[in-house]
């Protein structure tokens, strides 16, 4: 393919100009070197700054050092509110591989839904380990986009994981961040785990045959936990460790034991044939607690437990017991890809929302569209478009840049862009007759390389 090229105009710039940005780096790193060291004695600085989070500590250690007038200090902080602002939608169990630019300040935000119950556990690991600092906080999403969200737990620094059980049903933002000048390959694993152990012995949540909500007395209340059928006489465990508060019987659960966890959550297992617990009396999970039978109004009934769990009111236990996988899929795609640009391989190739098939489709792309490769997970990239779109791509109808795809000659004077946008900033100008290896094509612009291999936009209006 050989197109001539007309003249461009100068527009804002991306990161393909590197040396705005390696500037940057050099002005602020032996600034960034005293910040770190003074970092090193703790605890006045606990004293100064009390429950703050390691994210708001260091904040405010850059602000102290004069780097939040920098231009780097600056996108540091913009960069941690705009990932909560434009999170990645993932669900659990989640794997991702991705890489953080060292000369850029960079985060990444992951929105995850989470019920009343469930147990998140995050992990952060870089390759190789350095050793250094990580903020990862957690937040809760508002149902308002228009809100704040509310943060609800912070990992030390160094930690690199973190543990939330969920009290609450909603969606969560994960965000992790390294420090300024720190970065390079990571991978991040998002699980979710039921927060209690199943109350009945050698059965799981397939032995649930009437679930919370369901209607009761013809309507006149609703059925306030799960009815979990066993033969007569099968274990009971207790659900967490935790002690018994009370084992009165009653005429509705007949045969009953409340017990208190450690979380503070109230279980009521109802029908019991026995009770082999008394009150006061300290267990562990897993410990048996009673046996199933069909006591109080279940005495026309197959045996069963009857278990509910209260905190502030009863909730659905259902997500608590409930074993989601824990295992990600493998990325599949090619890691060298990671950090870098490469292009899409077919005509109409969709990019969804989220790493699934069955997501939205948020563009399709022309052959031969330049995307940056952020991450991969499964057989996804997570990838960012030329106009600043994210979303995922099959890693199979991907290509690297490993040669052009024609040469273009510039025919009068024309600029070098760093986004494909007329308003864009000029990172060099080609003179007439210039000829251009083209690496992808979008819209009305087309991807280039230079003869000293810089990378950029060139328009062809």
């Amino acid at each position: 393919m050989r197109q001539r090229i007309g003249r461009g105009r100068p527009s804002l710039v991306h990161p393909v100009g590197s040396a705005r940005r390696t500037n940057r780096y050099l002005v602020v790193w032996g600034a960034v070197v005293t910040l770190v060291l003074s970092g090193c004695g703790s605890e006045p600085l606990r004293e100064l700054f009390g429950d703050d989070t390691p994210h708001q500590r260091y904040a405010l250690r850059l602000a102290e050092a004069e780097l939040d007038g920098t231009a780097l200090g600056r996108d540091w902080i913009a960069a941690a509110e705009s990932a909560l602002e434009k999170p990645v939608t993932v669900a659990a169990p989640y794997r991702e591989e991705s890489y953080l630019d060292p000369r850029e300040a960079m985060a990444v935000a992951y929105r995850i839904p989470l019920r009343n119950g469930q147990r998140l556990e995050v992990a952060f690991e870089s390759a190789p380990d350095s050793g250094y600092r990580v903020f990862l906080d957690l937040f809760r999403a508002p149902r308002d986009s228009a809100a704040t969200p509310r943060r609800v737990l912070s990992a030390d620094s160094l930690e690199r994981s973190l543990e939330y059980l969920a009290r609450r049903d909603g969606e969560y933002l994960v965000r992790i961040q390294p420090e300024l000048l720190r970065g390079g390959r990571y991978t991040i694993t998002i699980v979710v785990e039921p927060s209690l152990q199943f109350p009945v012995s050698g059965h799981d949540t397939s032995a649930i045959r009437s679930r919370y909500g369901a209607p009761r007395d013809g309507g006149r209340r609703r059925h306030e936990g799960l009815d979990i059928f066993a033969r007569r006489g099968t274990p009971v465990l207790a659900a967490a460790s935790g002690y018994v508060r009370s084992t009165r019987p009653n005429n509705l659960g007949g045969n009953v034991i409340w017990l208190r966890d450690e979380m503070e959550r109230t279980h009521y297992y109802a029908h019991l044939d026995s009770v082999v617990v008394f009150r006061g009396l300290a267990v562990e999970v897993g410990d048996t607690i009673g046996f199933v039978g069909n006591s109080g109004n279940a005495r026309t009934t197959p045996p069963h437990l009857h278990f509910g769990v209260y905190q502030r009111g009863s909730f659905d236990p259902y997500p608590a017991l409930y074993q989601v996988p824990t295992t990600p899929e493998a990325f599949s795609g090619n890691p060298d890809l990671i950090g870098r640009v490469a292009r899409v391989s077919r005509e109409r190739t969709r990019v969804r929302e989220a790493p699934s098939g069955g997501s939205d489709v948020v563009a399709e792309l022309a052959r031969h569209t330049p995307v940056r490769v952020a991450a991969g997970s499964g057989p996804w990239y997570r990838v960012m478009l030329p106009d600043g779109t994210t979303g995922y791509v099959a890693t199979g109808l991907t290509e690297p840049l490993d040669g052009p795809i024609g040469r273009q000659t510039v025919v009068a004077g024309t600029d070098l862009l760093t986004e494909p946008d007329p308003a864009a900033v000029a990172v060099d100008r080609f003179v007439m007759g210039t000829e251009l290896d083209v690496l992808g094509v979008f819209g009305s612009f087309v991807f280039v390389q230079n003869s000293s291999g810089r990378l950029g936009w060139v328009s062809l209006d």
